[in-house]
Formats: structure tokens, C-alpha cells, sequence
């Protein structure tokens, strides 16, 4: 069954828009309205804004050439990063897990935060879950997380589809991801189609075989998919090239991923990448670094950039949305990135600061 979760007190933000360019596109500035979630299991969707056509959602481009300059290792926590930080908004892989496990210290680093007075928010560009499935891992892993501090991709995608009152086209949503996909969009009524649904499928690839696709489908959103198949891939190239104005929208472009704690796995930009390859279309790109979630936080708790904190492991997706979106940002090396990538002379994505993990914020001396 589908659920849709409506909040009594949202309040409509505007949303700036920058042109569009055919062949670079991101998601722009997007601020959407107060999410209310009232319990552990009821969850508010984000309030329409006017659609606007294909050509108009131009995100700007995200600058991917910082000026090369020496990256300083966390020293003197108090002076450098939490008497000037408000706010610290974390990555969840490789930040405050890896896997199914936490990562030593992250509890008792939180409690300390909460107890200085800091806020804090779990921005993830794992798009398998739903914000409600992701509370109940944060609550696995005995972390004592409010489900209003939690943002996932998935969430990110249904809060496009709302923002640009995609429903309203009749159209349906093909879905290359997982489970978390699939019920962000149950919550605010957007139909789709394959996901899970399209797990274990295979076309009929013999003399004269086709696979029919819907014709109905008006945008195509590829997520993280440990199923994903050729039915799947060929689905959304059909939908792609053969459905008029049909848009292409990823949740993330990460290359690898933290599955389990004993290596890195092929990320969602892997999936990306094949449908990039055979439509020729850029994706919108919906979870970091794009803004839009930062916009949301900014708005409602009325903060100044400045005195937020992104921390995260990746350079080009966690530190480079902290550049992005004028926030100060610190590097962890308990995640994808090592030190020697981190200062290495091609490395041109450089943190305000940089430490072993987030359990150094309380170290008299970062172990």
C-alpha cells in the first residue's frame, strides 16, 4: 500500500533556478518546506512548488578545481572548528559507520556535541533506504538519532519530484534503486514503476526479441541497485531516448561505497554511468553536492552558512559540498579518502581541516 504523509504547518519556500546547459546538469539551489515528522513512522512530504519544463532546471556547476593549497590536520579543536561551529552536518558511510558497524567513538563523540550545545543533521547519499528506514539503522546501531535530523537521497529525489509538481504531469517515475526510492515517493504520490519490481528480470534477447517499455514514464531516477540487471538498464535508455522530454535524474554520482567493513564496492555512479553511456544525457543530480538539502536547513533553522560544518570522507562529493555551499568542512580519514590521496600534488578539493575521525573534535591531542 502507498502512504502519503501530509504536514499541517509547511511553509513554502521560493526556489531559484539558474539556466540550464544541455550537457551539464545538477540540481540548483532548490529550498522546499518545513518537514514536520510527528512520529518515528510518520513523515511529512514537502510542499509543491510550480513545474517549470525540462530545459529550465540548470543546476550551477560545481567547481571541481579548487586553488591548490596545503591542508591543515585538526590540532586545536576548540580554536579551530567548535567555537565557530553552530552546526556539523555529517556523512553517514565512512563518518559514522562503515557498513553495519560504528565506527569506534562515534557514540560518546556525539553525546559530547549534543551536550556543547551543537546541531546536528546526517545528510547520506545512500539512496536504499527511506529516511524512516534510515532511523531505524541509526537506532540498530544504538545512536539516539531524531528521524527530523536524518536526509537521505531519496528523500532528495521525492522533494524534486514535489518541488516541481511532477505529479501533476500523469506521468510515472522508472526507478533504477532500491527499496528507499520506492517509499520516499509512496509518501508523496508520485506512481512508479520497477525498482525491486524489476529485480531478476531478463529480456527476451533472441531473433526479433524486444522489450516493450511505458511509454507513460516521464522520468527516470537511478539510485544505488545491488539487482540492477540488463532489463533494468535497457528499461530506462528506452524510457530516456523514446519518451518525449523524459528526464534522466541520479541520487548521487559516488564511485565507491561502504556495503560491509572489509572493502570499498562499485558505487551508484557505476549505475549512472551505464545509462550515461547509452542515452547520452547528463543526469540531474539530485544528492550531493548539490544544495538542496543545505537550502532546507539554512531556511528553517536560520543559520548562517558559516558557522556550519560539513564532515564527511569523500573529497568530491562531502568536502566539495561544503566549498559549494559556503560552509567550513573537515575531512575524516576513517573513510574512502587516505591521507596520501588527500595531500597529493593532483589533489585540488582541499577541507578547512582534516583528522583520523570525528572523535578527535574532543582530543586534546588528535590520536
Amino acid at each position: 500500500g502507498r502512504h502519503q504523509h501530509c504536514c499541517n504547518n509547511s511553509m513554502l519556500h521560493r526556489l531559484a533556478l539558474s539556466t540550464l546547459t544541455r550537457r551539464s546538469i545538477t540540481i540548483n539551489k532548490m529550498k522546499f518546506s518545513t518537514i514536520a515528522l510527528a512520529s518515528l513512522s510518520t513523515f511529512a512530504s514537502v510542499n509543491a512548488f510550480t513545474a517549470q519544463p525540462r530545459a529550465t532546471f540548470a543546476p550551477r556547476s560545481f567547481s571541481t578545481t579548487a586553488i591548490k593549497a596545503s591542508v591543515d590536520r585538526l590540532s586545536d579543536p576548540n580554536s579551530e572548528l567548535l567555537d565557530g561551529t553552530d552546526v556539523f552536518i555529517f556523512d553517514c558511510d565512512g563518518v559514522i559507520w562503515r557498513g553495519d558497524s560504528v565506527i569506534d567513538g562515534i557514540p560518546e563523540t556525539l553525546d559530547k556535541l549534543r551536550a556543547a550545545g551543537k546541531k546536528m543533521f546526517f545528510v547520506t547519499n545512500n539512496s536504499t533506504k527511506s529516511r524512516a528506514g534510515y532511523k531505524k539503522k541509526f537506532d540498530s546501531l544504538g545512536l539516539d538519532v531524531p528521524a527530523e535530523e536524518i536526509f537521505s537521497s531519496s528523500f532528495a529525489a521525492a522533494a524534486y519530484f514535489e518541488q516541481t509538481k511532477f505529479k501533476e504531469s500523469g506521468k510515472k517515475v522508472y526507478i533504477i534503486g532500491e527499496v528507499g526510492i520506492c517509499e520516499e515517493l509512496d509518501m508523496i504520490d508520485v506512481p512508479w514503476i520497477g525498482g525491486p519490481n524489476d529485480n531478476g528480470k531478463v529480456p527476451d534477447m533472441g531473433p526479433g526479441g524486444k522489450l516493450d517499455h511505458d511509454e507513460d514514464v516521464g522520468a527516470v531516477v537511478v539510485g544505488f541497485d545491488r539487482n540492477v540487471n540488463y532489463w533494468k538498464i535497457q528499461s530506462a535508455q528506452l524510457c530516456i531516448n523514446e519518451n518525449p522530454g523524459c528526464q534522466f535524474i541520479a541520487t548521487n554520482l559516488d564511485a565507491v561505497t561502504h556495503l560491509t567493513d572489509a572493502q570499498e564496492w562499485a558505487g551508484n555512479g557505476s549505475m549512472v554511468g551505464a545509462i550515461k553511456g547509452c542515452t547520452g544525457q547528463e543526469p540531474i543530480v539530485v544528492g550531493k553536492p548539490g544544495p538542496l538539502m543545505i537550502d532546507y536547513i539554512v531556511d528553517k533553522y536560520s543559520i548562517e552558512r558559516s558557522r556550519i560544518c560539513m564532515v564527511g570522507d569523500r573529497l568530491d562529493t562531502d568536502v566539495l559540498f561544503g566549498q559549494n555551499n559556503g560552509l567550513q568542512s573537515v575531512l575524516v580519514l576513517s573513510g574512502v579518502t587516505s591521507e596520501e590521496k588527500l595531500l597529493s600534488d593532483e589533489n585540488t578539493i582541499n577541507p578547512d581541516f582534516y583528522c583520523d575521525s570525528i572523535v578527535d573534535f574532543f582530543a586534546k591531542v588528535p590520536v
